[in-house]
């Protein structure tokens, strides 16, 4: 009995510790605030642009309010960021390094391809360019997104995320 609890707690240890979130090794772009089960500092999630390539992601060519013409976004999914880090909350209060926020369901994240784009036209994004990451809804793949309650949620430079319950 004993050796099968020692192997029954290892098992869960390991497997608890194989599902934690890394460290950056690169600079941070995006911090993840509030209910997250998976922090990696400070009780928070950090991620830097190579954690989130890890990441399933997704390419769209679109055209939006904000550019000229179509353009491709790509990056991680949202969902897949989120599941990252273990949020775990019914809203997401999306925060700009300009002050600007915005409140997103956690239903958009779970049921919409949005993207957090990191790259447009295949650079990596930056500041100037509405980096270091941006909130894409799938305009493409739903038109009637294009309207003015998700061009509103459409958040560019984010820095942080915070999960709320």
């Amino acid at each position: 009995m004993k050796s099968f609890l020692a192997i029954l707690l290892t098992v869960v240890l390991g497997a608890t510790h194989a599902a934690a979130l890394d460290q950056p090794k690169g600079p941070v772009i995006l911090t993840i605030t509030g209910a997250v089960t998976q922090p990696n500092r400070d009780g928070t999630a950090v991620f830097d642009l190579a954690m989130f390539d890890a990441l399933s992601g997704r390419r769209a060519t679109m055209d939006t309010p904000w550019t000229q013409g179509e353009v491709e976004f790509s990056g991680p999914l949202l969902r897949e960021v989120l599941k990252a880090a273990g949020a775990e909350g019914s809203r997401l209060i999306f925060q700009a390094l300009n002050g600007y926020s915005a409140e997103v369901p956690m239903s958009d994240a779970l049921s919409l391809d949005t993207i957090l784009a990191t790259r447009l036209d295949g650079k990596v994004m930056t500041v100037r360019t509405k980096g270091p990451s941006m909130l894409v809804y799938p305009f493409d793949q739903d038109r009637s997104l294009f309207n003015e309650k998700y061009f509103a949620r459409s958040v560019w430079q984010i820095k942080q995320i915070e999960v709320v319950e």
